[in-house]
């Protein structure tokens, strides 16, 4: 199946991600605590702090940062309690946002997500407001000259929802965020290893943005994705800014 082309906005995320190793560990840490304070800290009973461990390693965070972020969280050792939490709202052209936020100070947070948005040219909305343009799922994403073929072998056959190849030949893997490890696993299994992997929140309908609102937008994006609480930052925006 054709989709929309998005292989240059994965890209520009992975730059950036390479550019802030040092803030991606700070946020992998988050995810790791709160996921262990949730559920323990067993890897093998706790998918979701093996996603977040997964993660630690691809930012080569050092393993005994994470066995003291478990330990932490876990009661071993004392620390700051942190809680998840969503903002929503619109960018330039009416593109939907949402930030996930980990804090352990509210009000601080949502002052600062508020600011964002009304000083570069987006309006924070109310709970509900665009989730609903989005789904909660398991994506991975191979770079052009991967066979689609042997992707969608693999991929629908270990549960996959759906296989799609952009106007670039990235092929895009789909599937329930339940089963996001199995897909995974089974994808690795065949000797498929994607450039990114992750449970996601993906958008129904991408909005192309050009030009000055290109460049607003992925300005907005960046603000709000250097905030100190911020975990992720989804959007439905195709960010043409050549």
């Amino acid at each position: 199946m054709a989709g929309h082309s998005k292989w240059a906005n994965i890209q520009h995320r992975k730059g950036r991600q390479d550019e802030k190793r040092q803030r991606i560990w700070t946020r992998v840490m988050r995810e790791i605590m709160v996921a262990a304070r949730m559920a323990g800290g067993d890897l093998g009973t706790n998918p979701r702090l093996r996603l977040a461990v997964d993660k630690a390693k691809a930012a080569n965070m050092p393993a005994e940062n994470v066995k003291y972020g478990i330990a932490k969280a876990t009661g071993s050792l004392e620390g700051v309690q942190y809680e998840e939490v969503r903002y929503e709202g619109y960018g330039i052209g009416g593109a939907a946002i949402i930030v996930d936020c980990m804090t352990d100070n509210r009000v601080r947070t949502v002052a600062e997500v508020r600011h964002a948005f009304s000083k570069h040219g987006g309006n924070m909305g109310t709970e509900g407001s665009v989730a609903f343009q989005f789904k909660h799922c398991g994506q991975l994403i191979f770079a052009p000259g991967v066979s689609e073929e042997k992707v969608m072998e693999v991929a629908l056959e270990a549960g996959a929802d759906d296989v799609i190849t952009d106007d670039e030949g990235a092929i895009e893997v789909l599937t329930p965020y339940t089963d996001f490890e199995k897909v995974r696993n089974a994808l690795s299994a065949a000797g498929l290893t994607p450039e990114m992997a992750e449970v996601t929140m993906r958008a129904d309908n991408m909005i192309d943005l050009a030009g000055d609102d290109a460049a607003k937008m992925q300005r907005l994006l960046d603000i709000l994705e250097d905030l100190d609480d911020t975990q992720d930052v989804f959007h439905n925006a195709a960010i043409s800014l050549g």
